[in-house]
């Protein structure tokens, strides 16, 4: 599909659902993309991207900001903690705090820095020990104790297990937003983002379908 055909396919959904025009931001996951795709979909345009690794991210996005000034970047991949730093810099909103060591460094850095990225808290709704997140019992007592850190937290973020119905991961996660008064929601992905967009996402993540298959990193 062309970035104009998500788009379509996005308002679609939107409407079906019954929620406002632009009401779901549209992620482009540029990660592990060669630069000439991504500059394909800046000159169409789009300005809202997603990458997974700050160090790839650091080495594709610098040149490109050069020549648009516009562009938003969001880190939706796994952060260690001495990469904080360099992530807080660069991105203009992280989906995956997930651990309160993260946070406690997070708070530090705004506090040095006077500013810090929008945040999202990932949800491990699957309860799954190979991937990140807060689980969704402790959801709760994260949230308050990000917030007691003066840390700028928007919103929740989840990847549902691949084998299992979408619709009920996106379900949790929209109520233990409205729970904690948190207006974000990033969730669904290219299969998916239909589900997500009823249940009330507001960041929709596609790469492959934008951007075509992945390239795989060389050795």
């Amino acid at each position: 599909m062309s970035l104009s055909e998500i788009g379509s396919a996005l308002a679609s959904a939107e409407s079906r659902a019954g929620r406002a025009p632009g009401s779901v931001r549209l992620i482009a996951v540029s990660k592990v993309q060669p630069a000439e795709r991504v500059a394909h979909v800046l000159k169409q345009g789009h300005r809202l991207f997603g990458e997974n690794r700050v160090q790839e991210a650091a080495g594709r996005w610098p040149a490109f900001q050069e020549l648009y000034d516009d562009i938003s970047l969001h880190l939706i991949g796994p952060l260690q903690t001495n990469k904080a730093r360099q992530a807080v810099e660069m991105f203009d909103a992280i989906h995956t705090l997930d651990r309160p060591k993260l946070a406690r460094r997070f708070a530090d850095l705004a506090q040095e820095r006077g500013s810090c990225p929008e945040l999202l808290i990932q949800v491990n709704t699957g309860e799954e020990p190979q991937k990140s997140g807060i689980l969704p019992v402790e959801t709760d007592a994260f949230v308050a104790e990000a917030r007691a850190m003066d840390l700028p937290v928007t919103g929740l973020m989840c990847i549902p297990p691949a084998e299992e119905e979408a619709s009920l991961h996106f379900a949790l996660l929209a109520k233990l937003a409205e729970r904690n008064g948190l207006p974000e929601l990033s969730m669904g992905m290219s299969a998916d983002f239909d589900k997500a967009i009823a249940f009330g996402a507001t960041y929709v993540r596609v790469g492959s379908a934008i951007f075509g298959e992945r390239v795989a990193p060389k050795d």
